[in-house]
Formats: structure tokens, sequence, C-alpha cells
């Protein structure tokens, strides 16, 4: 006992605890790191091919499913940090709303400063911004009413998004940066159903096979049926362009058939991670559990190491083309990688995600639940 008091007593002893304890669920942090490392391939690799049974198109499955996945994920996080599978009570959700509040305007600071750097990819957390502030009327909810709150959303609001999308508002003087500002390329009228059925996930017993097992089947139905329905009825959205535009599973189309598709995908993706890591194999996977226990601080690197190499090399953060040509992706990637898992089991928390938790502490205050074994698994921006 006295052996394993000192061990996580020293620095390097708390790290591991906090990166690897009892009480993490690793297989969540597994399913960022694939989201974040997802999202820069998408990024800087050729996906702009049709996926094929050709293993060279096999890249593509990053484009848009990157982001649903981290978005869905989100939602967990928000779920474990009040309360988990027990829903914080009434009296505790001011305070547990007030921090998430807070989160989601340095996350929209944060999100218009990558903006800025004019590096060319549409930036998504001034939409996450948004997402955390429309989750909290949501906070009390039980799985079920989140899950049917999503599942209602996903079928309505895709046939409602092409007409404000077509809004005059975009087009108008300043509809770019108001776009920009809102993350329009991940609407909230749509991503609210990713976010709220992560939340879902949250609020339920992550922990237990039964579950794990179940999201993987779900997810892989709501795949095959998403995607089976694109395919059935593409002939029926022929020379509609309204139609072309709900009865779509494109990536970043916000179709019907792409938010049921790619969102069994998201569900999928956690329930593999989760599972994955009940088996020894969540050993192999610490670098890439290392990236995802500091999302923030990973998405954030990336574009600005981006923006710095290509103003360097090419006079122009927005050349994008010029970019992938000079193969960021590899060494951008690696050390990504290594960096994350040097920092995690060396000091632990991303640095991005202290500085938030600190701000947050210091205005809002300390939640006492926000740190403890069972909710430590913050999503971009949330309490490490």
């Amino acid at each position: 006992m006295a052996a394993a008091s000192a061990v996580t007593s020293s620095p390097i002893g708390r790290a591991w605890a906090r990166f690897d304890g009892p009480g993490r669920l690793v297989g969540i942090d597994l399913a960022r790191g694939f989201a974040v490392l997802g999202m820069l391939a998408a990024h800087l690799l050729d996906t702009d091919r049709r996926l094929t049974i050709d293993p060279d198109t096999w890249v593509t499955l990053v484009n848009g499913r990157s982001s649903i996945l981290f978005a869905t994920l989100a939602g967990v996080s928000i779920a474990l940090v009040t309360g988990g599978p027990r829903p914080l009570p009434p009296e505790r959700r001011p305070r547990a709303a007030a921090r998430l509040a807070l989160r989601g305007a340095l996350l929209w600071v944060i999100g218009m400063l990558l903006i800025a750097t004019g590096v060319p990819v549409y930036v998504i957390l001034p939409a996450y911004a948004l997402l955390f502030v429309l989750a909290l009327p949501f906070l009390g909810m039980r799985p079920r009413g989140l899950f049917a709150t999503a599942g209602a959303l996903a079928l309505v609001m895709p046939w409602i998004q092409p007409v404000l999308d077509a809004a005059p508002l975009w087009s108008g003087r300043a509809g770019a940066e108001i776009g920009a500002a809102l993350g329009w390329h991940y609407p909230f009228t749509v991503w609210i159903a990713y976010l709220l059925a992560g939340m879902g996930l949250g609020r339920l017993d992550l922990r237990r096979l039964e579950v794990q097992g179940a999201l993987v089947m779900a997810g892989g139905a709501l795949m095959l049926f998403g995607y089976g329905a694109a395919l059935f009825t593409a002939p029926a959205s022929v020379g509609n362009r309204y139609l072309a535009a709900v009865l779509t599973a494109e990536d970043h189309s916000q179709g019907l058939w792409e938010v049921v598709g790619s969102g069994g995908f998201a569900l999928v993706v956690i329930g593999v991670c989760l599972l994955v890591c009940r088996t020894p194999l969540r050993w192999p996977a610490v670098p890439l559990r290392a990236v995802g226990s500091m999302p923030l601080t990973a998405y954030v690197l990336q574009l600005v190491v981006w923006a710095i190499v290509a103003l360097v090399l090419l006079g122009d953060t927005g050349d994008l083309f010029g970019i992938r040509e000079a193969g960021l992706f590899v060494p951008l990637t690696v050390g990504l990688v290594v960096g994350c898992t040097v920092w995690a089991l060396t000091l632990g928390r991303g640095p991005l995600e202290w500085v938030i938790d600190t701000v947050v502490r210091l205005v809002v205050g300390r939640d006492r639940d926000a740190d403890t074994p069972a909710t430590v698994s913050g999503g971009v921006g949330g309490p490490r």
C-alpha cells in the first residue's frame, strides 16, 4: 500500500493515474484520438474520391465521418461531466450549465482565432461552442428522452436544412463571416442530433459489455439502413435539387441518409473502441489514447503548425494544394502522436484543457464532481 501511494504521489505517477486510472473510460479517449487524426487526414490527404472496394479509396472514410464522430463524443463528454448515468439533481445543474456555457464561449474565441490564421479548413470549434449552449436544456434528461429527441431531429432537420442553406443571409454582405462565426459548415440545426445522441450514450453505463456490444450492433444497423437507403432513393432525386439535397449520404451534405448512416458509423467506432480497450490492445493503443486525452490541444496544435509551415514554405497559409504537395500529413501526425504521448504520460492534462479548466474554475467555481474518476473523460475543453 505504501509503495502504491509513493508511485501515485510522484508527478509521473499522478499523470498515469489520470491517464489510465480504474475510473477512466479509456475507450472514449481512443475514439477521440481516431476522430482527431481522421480530421487531420481529411484536411491534408487527397480524399476527394468516391469510396469503392479499392483500398486506395478507403481514406475517403474520414471525410465527414471524423467530425461527426467528434461531435458525438462531445455529447458523451458533456453527459459524463454532468453525472454520467445519474444526471445531476436540479439544484446542481445551474453551476454545471454555467461551466459548460463558459467553455463554449472560450471554444468560440479559440475557433475564431484559428479561422484568422487563414488555414483553408472549416474550423469546427465555433459550431462546438453553439452546441455546448444548446445542450444546456437537456442536462437533466434521461437516455430514452435524449435518444428520442436526437432521432426526431435527425429525421426532421435534413428536410429543413436546404431551406436554411438557401436563406439570403449567406449570400449577403457579411454572409461568409456570419457562417464562419456560426460554424455553418457544421450547422447546429442538424448537428445537435449528434450531440444529443452522444449525451444519450453518456447517460448509459458504458462500462458494461452488453452496452458496448449493443452500440456496435445498433450503429451497424443504422449504417446499413442509411447508406442502403441512399442508393435506393437516388433515382427519386434525379432532376430535383431539393430531394437531391435531402436524400443523400454525401459527406458534409447534412442529408437525411448521411445523418443516419454516418451517425451509425460514430456509434460503431465508439462501441468498438470501448470493446478494444477491454483487451490487452489497450496498451499498443496508448499513443492514440494520448491524442484523445487532449483533443482540444491536438486539434488546435495541428492547425497552428499547419499555418506556420505553410507560411514559411509557401508564403500563403491558404494554399491547400501546396501544403498537401509538401507532404505535411505524416510528419505532423507523427509529431502530434509522440508529443501528446510524452505529455500525457509525464505531465498529464493537455495544456489547453488545463487553461480552459482553470479559467472556468476561477470564474464559475469548482464542480466537486468534475474531476472524480467516474467523470474524467472530458471532451474538447472538458474537465480532465
